[in-house]
């Protein structure tokens, strides 16, 4: 029998940035909310705890440390050892007062412990100090996604990480593979390298950063390599095999079978959502064949009194699409209804490797296939005095505009400061205005954002 009862207006589950946002917002509707989490050590979710704050707090220490030159691998790895004790402190700050945030408002509470469902309106929550049975008028799924490991024969070896995992790792590896391509692998790539580590990149597809455009996705690789990164292209991973002093991963390729030796091992494949053990099956909430959960465009499952917030439901994985999707049912509930997924234009991106790749709208790529006539231009980022000036010359910033209306189609920044000036172009191309008009606006001096005068001044 249960230890306790409860019945609530709204059960949460997970302590992701939609959840967290959203709680605090329905208690003060004077609703009785409780968020159900299952770690302590993931209060505010994965952004906080194991995603964007630990890892660009690492990337911005590695680009530091990349700036000093004769230093012995002894004291990189001191310095590397140091920078991950100030992530875990400034993690445990952010997510203290995450906690608070949501348990100290009136009419939320949070549990720590396992959630599942019993039947679509009842969620039985295991805790230290014992069951409860959650009745809740509305849920929420907030459970985020987690990396997935391949089925390889010496998956399980001690050198093996997930990104979650490797960020807990205090001693530098000299030498770190990463079986995976994608951003974050690259990410992780370029975190390792600017600390010191040997660091090599096992990508099965044939193309280097496919979703990017050719010139682009040269310049990244061109960048990277000279950072001392090595990437091995449509090649595989057979098997890992756990020695005494190092793994050796066993790796396929064209021109045949190679040994790579390896003191940590990154699998960045891929990710899938964290729906076990929620017993979705006895809610009656549909996923898709990746295993999210499936959600229409104001984020409701095929069950109406249910909703699924963030990484689960399969959208695009950013923290700050996460909050949108609070906005969302917060329209939803307490609003006109109108705000939707398909209200999400021109969304920014920014790939933290150094120095940062960041994206919105079309790639020329991307224009060309959609039936657009476009003028491009290109700039290199060491025509930036900011650049200069920073001694991050390195990159490339390219725009796509469409030659028969003058509208900005796109615009791919790999520069220094990319992150920031990416939100400047977004917001412009919401207006609607043709490109000339960020052409010839004003900004401050020096500034990474005076780029776009130059850069589309380029187009004409």
């Amino acid at each position: 029998m249960a230890d306790r009862r409860e019945k609530v207006d709204a059960l949460i589950i997970g302590f992701g940035k939609g959840g967290k946002t959203l709680a605090p917002y329905l208690a003060a509707q004077g609703l009785k909310v409780i968020v159900v989490e299952k770690s302590p050590l993931m209060y505010g979710g994965t952004c906080i705890n194991v995603g964007c704050i630990p890892t660009k707090a690492l990337a911005h220490d590695a680009h530091l440390l990349s700036q000093r030159v004769g230093l012995s691998m002894e004291a990189r790895s001191e310095a590397y050892a140091q920078a991950v004790r100030d992530k875990n402190a400034l993690v445990s700050l952010l997510r203290a007062k995450n906690f608070d945030n949501v348990n100290g408002r009136p009419g939320a509470t949070v549990l720590t412990g396992a959630a599942s469902f019993l039947n679509p309106r009842e969620v039985r929550v295991e805790t230290e100090d014992g069951e409860w049975i959650v009745e809740a008028d509305r849920i929420f799924i907030n459970t985020g996604a987690r990396a997935v490991l391949p089925n390889l024969p010496g998956i399980e070896g001690s050198r093996i990480y997930t990104s979650t995992e490797l960020l807990e790792v205090e001693r530098l590896p000299a030498r770190l593979a990463i079986v995976g391509g994608g951003y974050i692998g690259l990410e992780f790539a370029s975190i390792y390298a600017g600390f010191g580590s040997e660091v090599t990149v096992i990508e099965r597809g044939t193309r280097f950063m496919p979703r990017e455009d050719p010139d682009i996705a040269d310049e990244v690789r061109k960048t990277l390599e000279k950072k001392g990164i090595r990437f091995l292209l449509n090649a595989g991973v057979n098997r890992i095999e756990d020695g005494s002093d190092a793994s050796i991963l066993h790796v396929s390729c064209p021109e045949g079978e190679s040994e790579l030796a390896a003191d940590a091992i990154l699998i960045a494949a891929g990710r899938t959502a964290n729906t076990e053990g929620l017993n979705l099956d006895a809610a009656g909430v549909a996923r898709s064949e990746r295993g999210f959960i499936q959600v229409d465009e104001r984020l409701r499952t095929n069950v109406p009194h249910i909703w699924a917030l963030g990484d689960v439901n399969g959208g695009p994985q950013f923290t700050y699409i996460s909050l949108d999707d609070y906005r969302i049912v917060r329209d939803a509930l307490f609003g006109d209804g109108g705000r939707s997924t398909k209200d999400r234009h021109y969304v920014p991106y920014t790939v933290f490797i150094d120095p940062p790749l960041s994206q919105v709208g079309m790639t020329e790529t991307e224009a060309l296939r959609a039936g657009h006539r476009v003028k491009t231009a290109a700039l290199p980022a060491s025509a930036s005095p900011r650049a200069r000036q920073l001694r991050q010359t390195e990159g490339l910033m390219k725009a796509v505009v469409d030659a028969d209306n003058g509208r900005l189609l796109g615009v791919t920044l790999f520069a220094a400061e990319s992150g920031e000036v990416v939100n400047i172009v977004s917001m412009f191309m919401k207006t609607g205005e043709p490109y000339a008009t960020l052409r010839d606006s004003i900004f401050t001096h020096p500034s990474m954002a005076e780029s776009l005068n130059d850069l589309l001044s380029a187009i004409g």
